[in-house]
């Protein structure tokens, strides 16, 4: 019997809605949700009429409990690789996505939840978010590459050194969760942000992505000749009469 689908794709004008379906596991990655999510994820990335991604959890209690351990264990007795290593490079795409993502974090984010919820731009929670880095309790290695840009040096060595909960108040205060609110508004805050972004010039707002996506490890120099780069050519601004059209129609010249 196939399994029914492990998320939805809904639209709200120019921001999409990932909904990540298995609420009875704590919507649990198996290979099928994220064979299903990565798949409709760059699908709406490379979509010009998406401006924002808001990916959630269905359900009160999860946004996603991490890996789906049953399953690897039967993958293992097989001879088979788990889902997690067929998606390796998928969580680098989801972080440099040219789109921006928001996470509506209705619940705990741990192991690979905690990982995918990282690696959006912004995450929206409430009291019952929390979140836990689980990958040295049994004996791997993950997050050490984005976790620190998030909640800087000194938090991320002790969230991923003490594989520890991390509770939504210390979440929003160490920049884990960027807004937090009450549980039924977690995930219209997020669409709400999405508009916000999609209200914005497209192009301008996805260069400044990239642009801070590039930005660790380079110098404020290197930082800063991408940003006029980002600017020449085929990027340049529109006329000043184009672009502030409404205001000078309000103001006159």
């Amino acid at each position: 019997m196939q399994e029914p689908q492990t998320i939805t794709v809904n639209r709200d004008g120019p921001v999409a809605v990932i909904t990540l379906c298995r609420p009875k596991v704590l919507n649990a990655l198996n290979s099928t949700l994220q064979d299903e999510f990565y798949d409709a994820f760059n699908h709406l990335d490379s979509d010009p009429a998406v401006h924002a991604i808001v990916v959630t959890g269905a359900g009160d209690r999860a946004f996603s409990a991490g890996a789906d351990i049953k399953e690897m264990a039967r993958l293992q007795q097989k001879g088979q690789t788990s889902p997690s290593s067929d998606h390796k490079e998928d969580v680098w795409t989801v972080a440099c996505s040219r789109k921006p993502t928001i996470g509506a974090l209705n619940g705990l984010a741990y192991g690979g939840g905690a990982v995918l919820a990282s690696s959006f731009d912004i995450r929206v929670g409430s009291n019952r978010s929390k979140f836990r880095f689980l990958a040295v309790s049994y004996s791997r290695i993950n997050s050490t590459w984005l976790l620190p840009e998030i909640v800087g040096m000194p938090a991320a060595r002790d969230l991923l050194m003490t594989a520890r909960v991390v509770e939504a108040d210390e979440a929003y205060r160490i920049g884990l969760l960027n807004r937090l609110v009450e549980p039924e508004r977690v995930l219209p805050e997020a669409v709400k942000i999405g508009h916000a972004i999609a209200a914005n010039d497209a192009h301008a707002v996805q260069s400044v992505k990239a642009l801070l996506d590039q930005a660790p490890g380079a110098t404020r120099r290197e930082w800063y000749d991408g940003e006029l780069a980002a600017m020449q050519g085929e990027n340049a601004p529109p006329p000043v009469t184009e672009a502030f059209a409404d205001f000078i129609a309000r103001k006159g010249t």
